[in-house]
């Protein structure tokens, strides 16, 4: 392992949900598994809180997030980058 390399944490593609907090945005990452026993296909959603500093992010704006050190009790998540505009800005 090179010495430049860091243990980068888990990456999530989401879409932002709410962002009323300061320097934080919640958003909404949904998954695709399969059932153990049923062998059926299901989506599993999930929000994580999400570092935002300056609060860039829009509601509706499809993001990239990376896992991090703890910001606080529940930010564990950093905003990477976006993947689309916002979906209020096309409108």
């Amino acid at each position: 392992m090179d010495e430049t390399e860091q243990n980068v944490g888990k990456t999530f593609d989401g879409v932002v949900v709410k962002t009323a907090m300061k320097d934080t945005a919640s958003v909404l990452v949904e998954r695709y598994v399969k059932h153990p026993k049923y062998k059926k296909y299901m989506r599993k959603s999930q929000k994580f809180l999400v570092h935002d500093p300056g609060n860039t992010a829009q509601v509706g704006e499809e993001v990239v997030i990376r896992e991090t050190r703890p910001i606080s009790k529940r930010k564990r998540f950093i905003l990477v980058s976006r993947i689309s505009p916002s979906l209020q800005a096309t409108s």
